[in-house]
């Protein structure tokens, strides 16, 4: 599936979630999912923020809270707090299993996978007869690579 495709396939999970939960369905909340959707990684709202308004979008502060609280009940958008950094985000449609390590000097964030994780959980739930929804992995430490 290309990125186009994966953009208009979230469009419209948002759009059925807007309507289904009775939210005007506007152009600023289309702009902002697709904004994030164009763009790799994490982010924080303020940066989100400025970027948007650099490339002369009118979205509100407000409209953007707003709007990423609906993101994060729809299952568009994870939200994160590493440390004692604030909040960051991250698109979740297509964006595969992956799991974080967090410097705790310079609050980089590293994200990886490992197949055998997903094994191990797999293993435990299965043990334990329990039903997994998701899972999220954090690993702090300090990074012992020169850079």
């Amino acid at each position: 599936m290309s990125n186009e495709d994966a953009r208009s396939v979230v469009n419209q999970i948002f759009a059925e979630y807007l309507g289904a939960h009775a939210f005007r369905k506007t152009p600023e909340r289309f702009a902002i999912l697709d904004e994030i959707y164009s763009r790799d990684g994490h982010f924080d709202i303020e940066s989100l923020f400025n970027f948007m308004k650099d490339k002369n979008y009118r979205v509100s502060r407000a409209t953007l809270y707003n709007t990423m609280d609906l993101l994060l009940d729809c299952k568009l958008v994870t939200r994160h707090k590493f440390g004692r950094n604030q909040a960051q985000y991250e698109k979740t449609y297509r964006a595969g299993q992956h799991d974080h390590m967090i410097d705790t000097e310079s609050g980089k964030v590293i994200e990886f996978t490992d197949p055998r994780i997903n094994e191990i959980i797999n293993s435990a739930c299965e043990k334990n007869e329990f039903l997994p929804h998701h899972y999220s992995l954090y690993i702090y430490g300090k990074s012992g690579r020169k850079e």
